[in-house]
C-alpha cells in the first residue's frame, strides 16, 4: 500500500498528462490521400519547371487547407477553405513588406497579432482566417519570399485551391450525403438514448445526442438562410430533425418510469433505427413502416406520439414541409449576423484582452527574434500564435503539449533532413509525412503538432537552405515561444488564475431556474413556441459550460482543482435541466399538472443557488420545501417510480425535486 502511494505521489498529475493520451478516433483516409497528394504535387510541378522554391510556397499554401478542413458538408468545407486562404493572402503579403525590417515588422507584426486576435472571437471560419493572417504575416517576415510581391500571396493562394478542388472534387456525386449522414447519427443517438433510459448509461447518451444534435443543426443551419425554401433536400432535412426533438424529450420522461418495469421494449429504439436508415437512405417512411407496441405509460404515449410523427413528417411532399411551422426559428441573414458578430467582437472586453494579450506575445516574440544573438526565425511568433489560439484548449497545456510535439516532430525531421537528398526525393518524403497530419490530427494536439513540424521545416529548407541546421534551432525556438507564451500570455493576467467557469456554472443555473418557469407554464397541451426554443438553447450554454469546465481540468492549480471540484455540479444542472423536461413530457400525457406554488419554489431554490455560485456565500440550510412537502416526499431519485403521493397529492415534481436537491447538497461543500 505505502508503494502504491509513492508511486503515485511520483506519477505526473492528470492535467499535465490528459493531452497526452491519444484520442480513440478512426483513421479519416479520404482526408488522408487528399493531403498526401495536395502537398506531394506542388512540389513535383515546382521541381519540374526548375522553381522548387514555388511549389514548396504552394504546399504551404495547401497545408494550411488541409488543417483548416475539418467541416462535413461541402458547403461548409467551401468557406471553411476559401474564406481563410483570402485572409492568409493579406497576412502573407503584409509580412513579405517589411521581411528585414526589424522594428517595422515588430509594429506591423503586433498590429496584425491585435487584429487577428479579436476577429477570432466571431466565428469558426474567423478564427481560422485571424489564424492564417497572422500565421501568414510571421512567415512572410521571416523567410525569403519570390519577387515581385504578389508572387508569394498568389502562390499561398493557389495552394489553398488545390485543397479545395480536391476537396469538391465529390460534390456532384456526393452532394447532400453529408447532411444525410448527419441527421441519420441523431437519430441513432437518440436510438442509443431510448435503449438506454433507466439504465446506468443514461448520462453518457444524453451527452452523445446534444453533441450530435449540436452538430447537426450547425451543419443545415449554416445556409439556411440562403437555400431554405429553394432547396427541398435541405427543407426536408430541418423538418425531419426539428421532428427529432419530441422523440429526445420522451426519452428523457422514460427514465421517470417505475423501475418493476425494467427497460422499454427494444421496438422503441428499433423504430428509431428505422427512421435513421430511411433518412440517410433518403427514401421516405410512413407510420405504417413502424411496429410501434401499444404504449403503457405516459412515458410510452409520448414515444408513440413523437415516433409517429416523425415518421409522418418523413412521409409528407416537399411542399407540406416547406409550409410547417418552424418551432426553432430561422436565423437572420449571412451578412446580418456577420455584423452583429463583427460589432460585438469591437465592444466586448473578451475579444479586446485577447487581441491585446496576442499583440503582446508576437511583439516580445519579434523583438526576441531582433536583438538577442539568435538565427533569425519566424518559428518563435509561430509557436506563441498555436499556444494562445483561444479555441484549442487551455493555453498551459498547449504549451507544454506544443513543447513535446514540436521535440517528436523535430526527431522524425532529423533523419529526414539528414539523409534524404534535396531534389525529388522531397515529393515522395512529403506525400508520406503529409499523410500523418489528418491522422495524427485527429488524436490530438500533441500529436497534430508532431506531424506537421517535419512537413513545415522540409518545406522551408526549399527557401532558406539550411538542411539539418534547422532542426536544433527550431527546437530552441519553440521553447522560447512556448516560454513568451506562459509568461506574457497566461501567468501576467489575473484571468488565467481566476477563472470564470463559476460565473459560467451561475448562469447556467439562473438559466435552467427561467426553464422551469416556463416548462410548466399553461394547461398541459399548450406548448409555448418559446419553450422548445429555450430549451435547445439551454442544452447547447450546457454543452458549452461542460467543454469549458473540460479545458479548465487541464490547467494547473489552482484553476484545474476547482473545476474538478465544480465538476459533479455541472452534471446535476444537466440532469435537472432533463428532469424538467422529462416532467413536463409525463404531464403532457396524463401526469397531474403540479400546483404552481410548487413550481415557484423550485425555481426560486435554483435562483438562490445562482446568486450564490456568483456571491461565493454558502446556500441556506431547508427545513424542507418550500411547497410544505415534508422533505422525502417523493424524493425518488433517477431510476424510481414516479406518482409519488404526498400531502396534497401525487408528488409529480418529485424527482425534479430531488435533482435540485443534489444540485445543491453538491454546491453546499464547495460554498460553504
Amino acid at each position: 500500500m505505502a508503494q502504491h502511494a509513492h508511486g503515485a505521489r511520483l506519477s505526473p498529475p492528470t492535467w499535465l498528462t490528459a493531452g497526452l493520451r491519444p484520442q480513440p478516433a478512426p483513421v479519416p483516409w479520404a482526408a488522408v490521400a487528399r493531403a498526401s497528394v495536395a502537398l506531394s504535387a506542388p512540389l513535383a510541378v515546382g521541381l519540374a519547371a526548375g522553381r522548387p522554391a514555388y511549389g514548396a510556397l504552394v504546399s504551404m499554401g495547401a497545408l494550411s487547407g488541409v488543417i483548416g478542413d475539418t467541416a462535413d458538408a461541402y458547403r461548409m468545407r467551401f468557406f471553411n477553405i476559401a474564406v481563410p486562404q483570402l485572409f492568409g493572402a493579406v497576412g502573407v503579403t503584409l509580412g513579405t513588406l517589411v521581411y528585414g525590417r526589424d522594428w517595422t515588422a515588430v509594429a506591423v507584426l503586433t498590429l496584425v497579432a491585435l487584429v487577428s486576435g479579436m476577429i477570432s472571437s466571431i466565428g469558426s471560419v474567423a478564427s481560422v482566417s485571424g489564424l492564417l493572417l497572422l500565421l501568414n504575416a510571421v512567415v512572410g517576415a521571416g523567410l525569403p519570399m519570390p519577387r515581385p510581391w504578389w508572387t508569394a500571396p498568389l502562390l499561398l493562394t493557389a495552394g489553398g485551391a488545390v485543397v479545395l478542388l480536391l476537396t469538391l472534387f465529390g460534390w456532384p456525386l456526393r452532394g447532400g450525403v453529408p447532411e444525410r449522414a448527419a441527421v441519420a447519427a441523431s437519430y441513432r443517438s437518440v436510438a442509443a438514448f431510448v435503449r438506454a433510459a433507466g439504465t446506468s448509461e443514461h448520462d453518457e447518451r444524453r451527452q452523445a445526442v446534444t453533441q450530435s444534435l449540436n452538430a447537426s443543426y450547425d451543419l443545415l443551419l449554416a445556409h439556411r438562410t440562403r437555400r431554405h425554401g429553394r432547396s427541398p433536400g435541405l427543407t426536408r432535412l430541418i423538418a425531419r430533425l426539428n421532428a427529432l426533438i419530441p422523440i429526445v424529450e420522451a426519452a428523457s420522461a422514460a427514465k421517470l418510469r417505475p423501475a418493476r418495469l425494467g427497460p422499454l421494449p427494444e421496438a422503441w429504439p428499433a423504430a428509431v433505427l428505422a427512421l435513421a436508415d430511411s433518412i440517410e437512405d433518403g427514401s421516405r417512411t410512413g407510420t405504417a413502416a413502424l411496429d410501434l407496441p401499444a404504449p403503457t405509460g405516459p412515458s410510452e404515449r409520448a414515444l408513440h406520439q413523437a415516433l409517429g410523427y416523425a415518421a409522418a413528417v418523413g412521409a409528407e411532399p416537399d411542399h407540406a414541409q416547406a409550409a410547417a411551422p418552424d418551432r426553432l426559428g430561422r436565423p437572420a441573414a449571412p451578412w446580418v449576423r456577420t455584423r452583429r458578430a463583427a460589432r460585438a467582437a469591437l465592444v466586448s472586453g473578451a475579444s479586446w484582452r485577447y487581441g491585446l494579450r496576442l499583440a503582446l506575445c508576437i511583439g516580445l516574440a519579434q523583438v526576441v527574434v531582433s536583438v538577442l544573438p539568435v538565427p533569425r526565425s519566424y518559428w518563435v511568433a509561430l509557436t506563441v500564435t498555436f499556444v494562445l489560439k483561444p479555441d484549442f484548449g487551455s493555453v498551459f497545456s498547449r504549451a507544454v503539449l506544443r513543447a513535446l510535439g514540436t521535440a517528436g516532430g523535430l526527431l522524425l525531421a532529423v533523419p529526414v533532413l539528414a539523409e534524404v537528398p534535396r531534389g525529388w526525393w522531397d515529393v515522395p518524403t512529403v506525400a508520406v509525412l503529409a499523410a500523418l497530419i489528418p491522422a495524427f490530427s485527429a488524436k490530438g494536439y500533441a500529436f497534430q503538432t508532431a506531424a506537421i513540424t517535419p512537413v513545415i521545416l522540409l518545406l522551408s529548407d526549399l527557401l532558406n537552405h539550411q538542411g539539418f541546421g534547422l532542426v536544433l534551432p527550431r527546437l530552441y525556438d519553440s521553447l522560447i515561444g512556448c516560454g513568451i507564451a506562459l509568461v506574457a500570455g497566461y501567468l501576467c493576467w489575473p484571468e488565467s488564475w481566476h477563472t470564470r467557469i463559476g460565473d459560467r456554472l451561475a448562469d447556467a443555473v439562473a438559466d435552467a431556474s427561467a426553464y422551469v418557469a416556463l416548462a410548466f407554464a399553461g394547461a398541459p397541451g399548450q406548448d409555448r413556441p418559446a419553450r422548445p426554443l429555450r430549451r435547445r438553447r439551454l442544452y447547447r450554454d450546457l454543452s458549452a459550460v461542460r467543454s469549458e469546465f473540460q479545458r479548465a481540468l487541464t490547467e494547473p492549480p489552482p484553476t484545474g482543482p476547482r473545476a474538478a471540484a465544480w465538476w459533479p455540479l455541472v452534471i446535476a444542472v444537466e440532469r435537472v435541466v432533463e428532469a424538467t423536461t422529462a416532467t413536463r413530457v409525463r404531464v403532457e400525457h396524463g401526469e397531474p399538472a403540479p400546483p404552481p406554488g410548487e413550481v415557484a419554489a423550485i425555481a426560486a431554490d435554483l435562483s438562490a443557488l445562482a446568486g450564490a455560485l456568483r456571491t461565493g456565500t454558502p446556500l441556506p440550510r431547508p427545513d424542507g420545501d418550500a411547497a410544505g412537502r415534508p422533505t422525502d416526499a417523493g424524493a425518488t431519485g433517477a431510476s424510481g417510480a414516479t406518482g409519488a403521493t404526498g400531502a396534497s397529492g401525487p408528488d409529480v415534481l418529485g424527482p425534479l425535486r430531488s435533482e435540485v436537491r443534489a444540485a445543491c447538497a453538491i454546491a453546499s461543500p464547495v460554498l460553504g
